[in-house]
């Protein structure tokens, strides 16, 4: 299968439109940074939605979801949902995704996004929500893993084997962030060989790939600098290994964009083209 080279959505800056958007096969769009306050509910101001839909029609649009929150044990994010169903009542999606952690306890924002415990009760719960958004969107979902910034409790499972049951039991795909990979094997010393010989790498749909930080020696989930010498060597073995890619996305957050610059973002995607190129050869 060929992998689309993609990357994060920029709504507004001409160099985005005019330098790296020509490179993308594929635009990942987060739908919580596209909302403004409407009265009651969040809402994706209509200009957006239309540039979405304009933008479709040459490259392929996929989601990826901060804000649902689809570990909290109190239940999830509603206001998600109306964000999602806004982009798909105008722009054709072809699959959607979100993180497999939580960021609110009772309702109230923690701050940061927050790892599940590893046990079958979280399985449970997760498993049966992603169920549910199968049901509810007939479209792919994918669930990503994320960084886990806390001394890790103990678990039921490894990371990998969480991961493969969850997909197993409830239908959804991965997504493989290959910086958060690197970033737990930092924080919570694992070897990411054993982690990639556990993982069932046919399950992964999408790959990421990013740069981020380190304070207090912790890697952090921060998406602003370029890819990692580390991530650039895992890259192709991961992609060699995983069968069903469809898409590879470097992920920058926008208010890194002014640090990074837009043509260190354009060598990132030239870079993921080459990684694409030589596997296919």
């Amino acid at each position: 299968m060929k992998a689309g080279i993609g990357t994060s959505f920029e709504e507004v800056d001409p160099a985005f439109t005019n330098l790296i958007f020509p490179l993308a096969d594929v635009i990942e769009v987060i739908p919580d940074t596209l909302a403004i306050k409407q009265g009651k509910y969040p809402v994706i101001p209509e200009a957006t939605l239309q540039h979405l839909a304009e933008m479709s029609e040459k490259a392929t649009i996929i989601i990826h979801g901060v804000g649902l929150s689809i570990g909290s044990y109190h239940g999830w994010n509603d206001h998600y949902f109306r964000l999602l169903d806004q982009i798909l009542a105008v722009v054709p999606i072809a699959w959607h995704s979100e993180h497999l952690g939580f960021i609110n306890v009772d309702g109230q924002f923690v701050g940061t996004m927050l790892a599940l415990p590893r046990t079958r009760e979280a399985l449970d719960l997760i498993a049966e929500r992603t169920r549910q958004i199968r049901e509810r969107y007939p479209l792919t979902f994918l669930l990503e893993n994320i960084v886990n910034v806390l001394p890790d409790p103990p678990a039921e499972m490894t990371e990998a084997a969480f991961l493969n049951s969850l997909a197993y039991e409830s239908g959804c795909e991965l997504l493989l962030d290959i910086y958060n990979l690197e970033c737990n094997a930092h924080n919570q010393n694992y070897a990411i060989s054993d982690f990639l010989d556990e993982l069932d790498l046919s399950l992964v749909r999408e790959i990421h790939v990013a740069g981020g930080t380190e304070r207090a020696g912790l890697m952090l989930d921060i998406h602003s600098r370029r890819t990692r010498d580390m991530t650039r060597t895992l890259l192709p073995e991961i992609l060699l290994r995983s069968p069903n890619v469809s898409a590879l996305i470097y992920e920058v957050m926008p208010q890194a964009v002014p640090t990074l610059g837009h043509q260190a973002w354009a060598d990132e995607l030239h870079f993921l083209r080459s990684v694409t190129a030589q596997h296919e050869s």
